[in-house]
């Protein structure tokens, strides 16, 4: 009536987030040794999967390993319950290409809970359409392995949760995916929130990416964002000392058995965004409709 647009719930989107939350209220009464052990092995797992899979490996390609160890790091991934990696990617190259304005998925320009986890629950066609999101992700959504791994996402739930009742009962259940699930999805979810609103910045970037250094701690190097979003290949974010990047040691780990290769680092200028526009008719730097242009995320530090 007003022009304002009306917002589609995704609502098996958002119960499911729900009866995760409510599920960790369990865990006082199901903790156990084996319990936090089995946490402690599956969030580390889950979250190497996000980090050095979803992100730096695949909607970066910041290094390359054999294809039969990408695909089993891409199942770690999907098993942090995040989406299956064509979605994912698509949407992490979308956010980069439009990184705080009026097109990014997740900015905190529109509030700490839409970042954080507010745009989850509601329907974007170019990220929650099949046959959109995954004109940006092309090379994986050409890929029979990782089209059947998003597809079957679900289902690798239900089977790791079978898997951790028959293991360790409903402790196993509990702790192995009720509160590790949810302590990696707010994890990650402050990289788009907390880590666009506080930290510090070495690069001007155009854009409001900060090195947040205790969300760099919950996500093994994931929080020293302003680094990142100046160097979107380079596979090493903490790029001074004292900026702890595990995920990067990881990759230097596989690099020295010879199974990374090709492993980027920084060079050249940093990327930057031109300054927005105050006027009424701001056009994005990129237009959704063209997927080639939102892939040109890729060649900003080329």
């Amino acid at each position: 009536m007003f022009g304002v647009p009306v917002l589609k719930i995704k609502w098996p989107t958002l119960l499911g987030i729900v009866v995760m939350h409510l599920g960790v209220i369990f865990a006082p009464w199901t903790v156990s040794r084996s319990a936090v052990v089995v946490f402690v092995i599956l969030q580390a797992m889950t979250t190497l999967g996000i980090t050095l899979g979803y992100h730096r490996l695949l909607a970066h390609r910041s290094f390359q390993v054999p294809k039969w160890l990408e695909y089993l790091i891409t199942v770690c991934g999907a098993l942090a319950a995040q989406g299956g990696p064509i979605r994912w990617v698509a949407t992490h190259r979308l956010h980069h290409a439009f990184s705080d304005r009026p097109q990014d998925p997740h900015s905190p320009t529109r509030g700490f809970w839409w970042a954080h986890m507010g745009w989850l629950f509601v329907y974007d066609e170019l990220i929650d359409h099949p046959t959109k999101h995954w004109r940006y992700a092309p090379e994986l959504a050409k890929d029979p392995v990782h089209r059947v791994i998003t597809q079957t996402n679900i289902l690798q739930q239900v089977l790791l949760g079978v898997f951790l009742f028959v293991l360790g009962g409903w402790p196993g259940v509990v702790w192995g995916m009720f509160v590790r699930t949810v302590f990696n999805w707010h994890c990650t979810w402050f990289v788009n929130s907390a880590s666009h609103l506080w930290g510090y910045r070495r690069y001007d970037t155009g854009e409001g990416s900060r090195n947040n250094w205790w969300v760099a701690l919950l996500t093994y190097g994931e929080g020293w964002h302003n680094n990142h979003h100046a160097y979107v290949h380079s596979a090493a974010h903490g790029l001074r000392w004292w900026e702890l990047d595990l995920t990067y040691l990881t990759i230097r780990l596989l690099g020295v058995v010879k199974l990374a290769t090709n492993i980027r680092l920084p060079r050249g200028k940093a990327a930057k965004f031109p300054p927005l526009p105050t006027d009424a008719g701001f056009a994005p730097q990129f237009t959704p409709s063209e997927p080639a242009l939102v892939m040109a995320e890729f060649r900003l530090n080329e």
